[in-house]
Parts: C-alpha cells; structure tokens; sequence
C-alpha cells in the first residue's frame, strides 16, 4: 500500500476519533459525482482507494495524505482507513459507482466491528454503473429488475447460476455486471444459455462499455446475437424482460401504464 502526500503535509487532528466517509465516485467522470461526495473529499484529511479510482479525482486531492493500492487488497485498505480515522483524521474511502453495491461501503462496517473501533462511519451514494447504463440505452429498468455479477472471485458459480435461472423464471429484467475478463471467458456465454431457457432469441440486450465515461460505447441488440460484440470488464449487459422492446434504437420497459 502506497501513501503520499499532495501538497503540504497534515498534522494530526486534534480530536479523540475521526471519521470514515465511504463515498461513491459515480461513473468516474467528476461532472456525474454527487455535489455531498465532492465536498467531502475536499474537506478530508485522508483519501484511501484503488490507485486507479484515485487517479480520477486527481484535482480534489490537493493537500491531502493519499493511501493506494491495487486490485483485491480491499481489506487492507478497509483497515488503514479505520487507524487513520482511530488517529483523529477525517478520511475519504472511495468507490466507484455506489460504495452500497458492489463497494466499499459493506467491508468497511465488517472491518470496523471485527476491531471494534469508535469510530463514526457515513456512507455517500453515487451514480452506479447500472443506472448509468440504463439511461445510456434508454429506458430498460422501467420494472422490476435484478442485477446479477458474473464474477465467481467472491460467490461460488453454482451460486451464480442458481441466481441466472431465478431471474429469467421470474421475468426479471436482468443486468449483469463483470460480465467477462481476460481470464473468464465462459461466464458470459453460460449466462446467455441459462436465460435463453426462459426469453426468447429476439428479446432486446443492452451493452454499454465505460458508461458516462468519456469513452463510453453503446449497443442495442439481442439474446440471439449479443456475444458477437465487444464485453469485458467495463461492459454493463441489460437483458430485457417478456415486455421489453426496442424503438428508435432505445430499449423501453414497459411500466403498465394504459396509454
């Protein structure tokens, strides 16, 4: 773990705890980060986070002591974040999206009891990356909608799979998140033959890479012909439901209203 200082060194905070504010950065474009999250990275003593969400927000870090690392050291940056608060600092723990889903918010809390700190933790919502694909494609998330990771690191496959088969027998628009990587190609393929058991060919996909980011790439297709694009790691996959259909290139789920 890497900590560095940005401008002019900060001093202890001459209080008896301080505090950990878990916030989410949103799609990682700052103008899509919530103003409350904004501000609290500005008044922070302390930012802790994945180097390359850190990068980011480059511009809000002047005179702030920064901890980063790398990918799967969540724990160890859980647990800096705590001793520098149990110092009396006010620290900033960031995440990408929301830190409530898929983030940091849930390890952080599990941290603080396991060491039984007084610290006072909040918890800042952000933009997350399935409400930031939906508005891209449309309107696809109009009903009920379940959001499934294909990524078998922390929940067993089965697992997985068990909740695949859940979503398409219920009708559940279906988005997944960390659909592929360079090492887990399979994931994606098994999914799409899992929901084909319950939705037809031509019921309507979206594939949105890098949403709200800069680089962002958007696709409306199908079940039947959504593996033949581009999914990797910064892809969001919505899976319309038995209602979902496709006008003027958007994906609109019906919500029941009598027109």
């Amino acid at each position: 773990m890497m900590e560095k200082t940005v401008g002019k060194s900060i001093d202890k905070v001459d209080t008896k705890t301080g505090k950990v504010t878990v916030v989410g950065l949103g799609p990682g474009d700052l103008s899509y980060m919530t103003p409350v999250v904004k501000e609290a990275i500005e008044k922070a003593d302390v930012v802790v986070g994945y180097k390359t969400y850190i990068d980011l927000i480059q511009p809000l870090l002047e005179n702030k002591i920064i901890i980063d690392n790398g990918m799967r050291k969540e724990v160890e940056r859980c647990r800096k974040a705590v001793e520098m608060a149990e110092e009396g600092k006010q620290v900033v723990l960031v995440s990408s999206g929301d830190p409530g889903i898929y983030g940091m918010a849930g390890i952080l809390m599990e941290v603080k009891d396991e060491v039984k700190s007084p610290i006072e933790v909040e918890i800042l919502p952000g933009i997350t990356a399935v409400s930031a694909a939906a508005s891209a494609l449309g309107a696809p998330l109009m009903h009920d909608f379940v959001v499934i990771s294909l990524s078998d690191l922390l929940t067993h496959w089965e697992v997985i799979k068990k909740r695949l088969h859940c979503g398409g027998d219920g009708d559940f628009v279906i988005a997944l998140y960390n659909p592929k990587s360079h090492s887990r190609t399979s994931q994606i393929e098994e999914a799409r033959e899992i929901l084909l058991s319950y939705r037809k060919e031509e019921t309507p996909v979206g594939i949105v890479r890098n949403a709200k980011r800069e680089n962002e790439e958007v696709i409306v297709t199908n079940l039947k012909e959504m593996l033949q694009h581009d999914i990797d790691m910064t892809t969001v996959v919505v899976i319309g439901n038995s209602n979902t259909y496709i006008k003027n290139g958007k994906m609109i789920t019906p919500r029941g209203y009598t027109l």
